[in-house]
């Protein structure tokens, strides 16, 4: 009796601590709370804060100090937008606003991420495609660029906070839909396309931060006038990056059949860029020199000297295209106006050759008309 008794103790024992250690189990991951740390987008393309209310959520009371000035625990994991980090670490140094008040928002912004870096020292940090992007959007319109928009922004995140972080591969943590319009589309595609070609040649981090920073366009927390406002901001940045790789545009008057022409190549990057330069006329009143492996260094630009051999007199544009190694175009084309007043001396031949024949031709007829007539 007493061995039977024994043995229900210890059987119930045994449930018992079974049961309490589901219960605990369950406890431990329904504590494992999910820390979002995403914003709208406030950091313009050219570097500028819409204004500067974006430093008020940083306050502890703010929307974003409230997630991170807390007490710390163990069970939490942290999403995290890459992008917003480095808008925050933007304004922990001078910035601008383009609205009329007075950037205050330093010491509040390095307040919060030192907070962010203590808070998340324990717990797994999940990192968001850069500018925490409409995933299914990006696929739609970008797919090669949402793994380039993973991987940079894991790579800033470590480098922001200091740690290793886990990136969203998996696309398990982004949320909302984006609602760029067909326009806006087009104009994202246009940009991202632009900045592609350019980065084939241009390794700076001027162009890769930009192509990445193009990501925010497409993400679901722009209400319409942001839509609008940002992507007219990004095409202007773009434009302006762009035009830093360029072929002077220019107006020369040819005088003598063979001549050496000025062009202009501008690289205002702080890489040292090579490229080729493609030289073409839109007719064959003249022929001229193509140029491979131009190489031009940090901020600064070269002189070719493109040779032109005048075959007809008159006015011919010649197209000049800068384009990585393989001949594709990295940059808008450049127009070269020549204005050309000389024959070629094998035009001269043979118009005077033709004349030559033309006069016999008349001789000719002449003395068979005598002929007739003396018949």
């Amino acid at each position: 009796m007493r061995k039977t008794t024994s043995v229900l103790t210890l059987t119930s024992l045994i449930f018992s601590v079974l049961v309490s250690g589901v219960v605990f189990s369950q406890q431990v991951h329904a504590s494992n709370e999910v820390v979002r740390i995403t914003a709208p987008l406030n950091q313009s393309f050219t570097g500028e804060f819409r204004d500067d209310s974006f430093s008020q959520s940083l306050l502890p009371s703010g929307e974003l100090g409230k997630l991170v000035f807390r007490s710390m625990v163990p069970n939490r994991t942290w999403v995290i937008d890459p992008a917003l980090i480095d808008a925050i670490t933007a304004m922990t140094s001078e910035y601008k606003v383009l609205s009329e008040e007075e950037p205050v928002g330093g010491d509040v912004a390095l307040s919060w991420l030192d907070r962010l870096k203590a808070v998340t020292a324990r717990n797994e940090v999940i990192s968001l495609a850069y500018g925490n992007p409409d995933i299914a959007l990006a696929k739609k319109l970008a797919p090669s660029e949402l793994s380039q928009y993973l991987s940079f922004g894991k790579t800033r995140l470590e480098t922001l906070l200091g740690r290793t972080v886990t990136a969203d591969t998996a696309h398990n943590w982004n949320v909302g839909k984006s609602r760029l319009s067909f326009t806006e589309r087009k104009i994202y595609g246009e940009n991202r396309r632009a900045l592609t070609r350019l980065s084939r040649v241009v390794a700076s981090e001027e162009v890769s931060n930009l192509r990445a920073r193009l990501a925010q366009l497409l993400s679901p927390n722009l209400d319409r006038e942001s839509r609008a406002f940002f992507t007219s901001n990004a095409t202007e940045a773009v434009n302006a990056v762009v035009n830093k790789l360029r072929i002077n545009s220019g107006n020369y008057q040819v005088t003598t059949a063979s001549v050496k022409l000025p062009v202009t190549v501008i690289n205002n990057f702080d890489t040292e860029v090579t490229v080729d330069v493609s030289m073409v006329p839109i007719n064959s009143r003249v022929i001229v020199d193509s140029f491979k492996d131009v190489v031009i260094a940090p901020n600064s630009k070269v002189q070719l000297e493109m040779g032109v051999d005048v075959i007809a007199p008159g006015q011919t544009v010649v197209s000049a295209f800068i384009t990585d190694k393989d001949g594709i175009e990295v940059v808008p084309e450049a127009l070269l106006t020549l204005n050309s007043s000389v024959i070629d001396v094998r035009v001269a031949w043979f118009t005077t050759g033709a004349a030559i024949l033309l006069l016999l031709a008349g001789v000719a007829q002449s003395v068979r008309r005598v002929r007739r007539k003396s018949k």
